[in-house]
């Protein structure tokens, strides 16, 4: 299993045919809620590939100089149990540090807020939140 940062068009097209199969499929989420305004050129993507075939996603971006978010972490359902979620979390969380970014927000669906505290990530006791498709936990956490 080969972890990369995206960096060239057929690589980002990878997570989005993650992101589409894994959770667009299976919560009904149309295309244009899916794939959103915050993706694209200036979005960070990390891809998990099995051999050439992508099997996990996240993406990260800043939301100012020392604050980015991180969202849409997939991992297709038949990958699920190695822990890739948490390989391409790291993997945005090492990128972020270098860019400089301080801290890391992410927006959890509710019911799996426990993925992202084994990570080090706390609810910032906002309560919950409609996030596009789902109920959301803002969470963070200190780079």
């Amino acid at each position: 299993m080969k972890i990369i940062r995206v960096t060239k068009e057929f690589e980002r097209a990878g997570a989005y045919y993650v992101r589409i199969h894994a959770m667009a499929r299976k919560h009904k989420i149309p295309l244009e809620a899916e794939i959103d305004a915050k993706d694209g050129e200036n979005c960070n993507y990390i891809l998990a590939l099995d051999d050439i075939y992508p099997v996990a996603t996240c993406r990260w971006f800043k939301i100012d100089e020392k604050t980015a978010e991180i969202g849409r972490v997939v991992v297709l359902p038949e990958y699920r149990g190695q822990h890739l979620g948490q390989k391409v979390v790291a993997e945005a969380e090492k990128w972020m540090r270098e860019q400089g970014i301080q801290k890391s927000a992410i927006s959890s669906r509710v019911g799996v807020e426990d993925f992202y505290r084994k990570q080090g990530y706390e609810a910032n006791g906002n309560g919950h939140a409609h996030n596009d498709t789902f109920l959301c936990t803002y969470m963070e956490k200190i780079l």
